[in-house]
């Protein structure tokens, strides 16, 4: 099946690059492009493309609230920002406003396809070298903000705890699954409790968390298997 693609970028140049490589592979179609935020929304109405790459900045509504607005669509498509390295705080902005992932834009092709191919089966997306970033000033968080992620992992069973961890690592549920030896049908009933306990709207959003409190990123205990099946 190709994969429908959007890009919303305020440089045409961008817009035309990307456009000759994505149609130049035949897994993917780009089937619409937006000059900013502004357009994005009724573009991926009109479209219903499966993922949007998204520039971060860009003039009038910008990367990050135009994703926050697509996220709330009924059925909305699964979001890779670009933008460069040195933006860690706009990264998280655009990860919690339901981003699936944060590519630079020196990537390479290979890679763009991979992560699009990713994120449209479930899994999340970020550039290794942001991810580093991003991990390093992890460990240097206020306790304050530390003890209110713990507080909240206090709410979760020891399976929904090591769902997550798997989900902060990037795991589809399919992979959760197979990992810890589960239905797919207990696993996506375990993330589901999990964002409603913590109160987050997406899996990014517990990525997040998971990396906050430790139990997921460098030097996390891999969760073993079999987490049980989710009372009801």
């Amino acid at each position: 099946m190709t994969i429908r693609v959007m890009i919303v970028a305020d440089q045409a140049i961008i817009r035309m690059g990307l456009t000759t490589l994505i149609d130049s592979s035949d897994e993917f179609e780009v089937v619409g492009e937006a000059g900013d935020g502004a357009e994005a929304l009724p573009q991926v109405t009109a479209h219903r493309p499966d993922v949007v790459l998204m520039d971060l900045n860009m003039p009038r509504i910008d990367g990050v609230e135009a994703t926050r607005r697509l996220s709330r669509l009924p059925e909305p498509p699964r979001v890779l920002v670009l933008g460069v390295f040195g933006t860690d705080d706009r990264v998280l902005e655009a990860l919690r406003a339901g981003a699936c992932g944060f590519l630079l834009k020196d990537l390479r092709p290979d890679e763009l396809f991979a992560a699009m191919h990713t994120v449209v089966l479930g899994g999340r997306v970020i550039a290794p070298e942001v991810l580093t970033s991003l991990v390093r000033k992890a460990a240097d968080r206020t306790p304050i903000r530390l003890n209110g992620a713990r507080e909240k992992l206090s709410l979760l069973s020891q399976g929904e705890r090591r769902v997550l961890a798997l989900v902060g690592a990037g795991m589809t549920n399919t992979q959760i699954a197979r990992a810890l030896e589960l239905s797919g049908a207990s696993v996506k009933t375990y993330v589901s409790r999990t964002l409603a306990k913590l109160g987050l709207d997406n899996r990014t959003q517990a990525a997040i968390i998971a990396y906050e409190t430790g139990i997921a990123g460098p030097g996390a205990p891999p969760p073993a298997a079999g987490a049980g099946t989710p009372e009801p």
